[in-house]
């Protein structure tokens, strides 16, 4: 059915409107989305540099590639004959480089905008949702690629098949991880789109939840007449998506038969997970993920439905599956021995969390489970706290790092000791970085069947070499 629909979309002209931009500045490129973008112009030929607040592995994989990145605030360093400067909405109005910018009268634009102007001549698939988007968008970009389909990725990860956030294509198809913060998704213009979930977060943008979950409302309706809308069948105003366009949908979950796409005969076998798929109309037999949390195996669903509305072939879809080998910092295994697992998450949402316990119990429900949580932003914490300490109170122990702001001031009387507060758990301690190194040198001595789990969307990812080296 979409197949057709998509035969109808111009498949062989370059990407538009990008051509004159050949020399590109970024004001935060050290940003996983603005990384991929960067990636892309540099990858067509523009020059590109840019200021990032802090170096990071990403940033020095860009050094390497050849782009020129500075760490300090600097409005000297500005190109001014720049052709375009990119913006992440994270960076304040009285950033020194940004008021620069609108003094020398350059184009500036926020990654959304760029997006939409790199994709409005291109197919597109974007996967939205407030969690679970990044692995949906990584393994749908995966499935096209592994297959032969073809097509240009933006991830808000790292694909660990191939240790990138962003590749390019022949194929004028774009997967596109569709960020719902600052409304940045209702710049795009989805010929397939997914929409995984829409639970309360980014209040501090949106305000209020109805104000949020209309904001999906208003992107499913973007979806081009004639296409597909894939969504989990437990929205609670599922029924409002895509109502005000004729197009396709199709809803998944892990169980049926509620839902057009699930999974059937689940087991696990040698730390992966097997399944049958049932889509509509036939079955997809004996999938294998080698990826952890039965959350995975519904992301897996949304990701072949997607692949499977393009008509590729079912058993290059298997294999691609199959090869998938995760995103980085999605459920990854850093450590994996008989006595020690050691798995690190960007969970940073209660739900995301839950999903996050949930699977490594299911996985090594003989083990100990120590959580290590890094809140992030003092907003998040303050308004989502009572469903961080639910969540957190399934671990057997944690240790709660401080919030880390991100872009945020400190918020009078909002911090860690505020979900511990509301924990029933008695093995919970609020812990410096420093304090939390000594905690764990004493937990890997006195316990001999592990399970430890790092999760945040902060700088919490700096701690997993330090501790991986630890534990080993």
């Amino acid at each position: 059915m979409v197949k057709r629909f998509y035969n109808t979309v111009l498949m062989n002209t370059p990407f538009g409107g990008t051509e004159n931009w050949r020399k590109v500045y970024f004001i935060g490129i050290g940003g996983i989305g603005m990384s991929a973008i960067a990636r892309f112009f540099f990858e067509h030929g523009a020059e590109v540099s840019g200021y990032d607040r802090t170096e990071s592995a990403l940033t020095r994989e860009l050094e390497a590639g050849g782009m020129e990145i500075h760490y300090e605030d600097r409005p000297d360093l500005v190109p001014v004959d720049a052709d375009l400067v990119i913006y992440t909405p994270a960076i304040p109005s009285n950033q020194g480089e940004l008021i620069r910018c609108r003094e020398l009268n350059l184009r500036l634009c926020k990654r959304s905008e760029v997006l939409e102007e790199i994709t409005k001549s291109s197919f597109n698939v974007c996967i939205a949702g407030t969690h679970g988007k990044t692995t949906i968008t990584t393994m749908t970009a995966h499935l096209l690629r592994d297959t032969g389909f073809g097509c240009n990725a933006f991830l808000g990860g790292i694909a660990v098949n191939y240790n990138s956030n962003f590749w390019s294509s022949d194929k004028n198809v774009c997967v596109v991880e569709a960020d719902e913060y600052d409304r940045s998704f209702l710049k795009l213009h989805p010929h397939i789109a997914v929409i995984t979930a829409m639970d309360p977060d980014h209040l501090d943008i949106y305000g209020n939840v109805e104000a949020m979950e209309q904001a999906f409302i208003d992107f499913s309706n973007q979806v081009g007449e004639g296409g597909l809308l894939v969504t989990h069948a437990s929205l609670k105003r599922g029924k409002e998506l895509g109502a005000k366009v004729k197009l396709h949908q199709l809803t998944y979950s892990l169980e049926g038969p509620e839902a057009d796409v699930y999974a059937e005969e689940l087991k696990v076998e040698n730390g992966a997970y097997q399944f049958n798929v049932q889509l509509p109309g036939r079955k997809l037999e004996k999938v294998t993920l080698n990826m952890g949390g039965l959350h995975n195996i519904e992301n897996a669903l949304a990701a072949i439905t997607v692949a499977s509305s393009l008509e590729i072939d079912e058993n290059r879809i298997r294999m691609a599956v199959e090869n998938f080998r995760g995103v980085k910092r999605r459920f990854e295994y850093v450590v994996r021995t008989a006595n020690t697992v050691f798995i690190d998450d960007y969970a940073h949402h209660p739900e995301e969390l839950r999903a996050l316990i949930r699977g490594a119990r299911g996985l090594f429900s003989d083990k100990k489970m120590t959580l290590v949580f890094q809140p992030h932003l003092f907003s998040r914490t303050r308004d989502l706290a009572d469903g961080f300490a639910e969540v957190l109170d399934m671990a057997d122990e944690v240790f709660l790092l401080p919030v880390y702001p991100a872009r945020e001031l400190p918020i009078e009387g909002v911090s860690s000791d505020m979900i511990m507060d509301k924990m029933k758990q008695a093995k919970v301690q609020v812990v410096s970085k420093e304090e939390l190194m000594k905690k764990l040198e004493a937990w890997k001595n006195s316990n001999k069947n592990n399970l430890l789990i790092t999760a945040g969307a902060g700088d919490i990812d700096l701690l997993v070499e330090p501790i991986k080296k630890l534990i080993q």
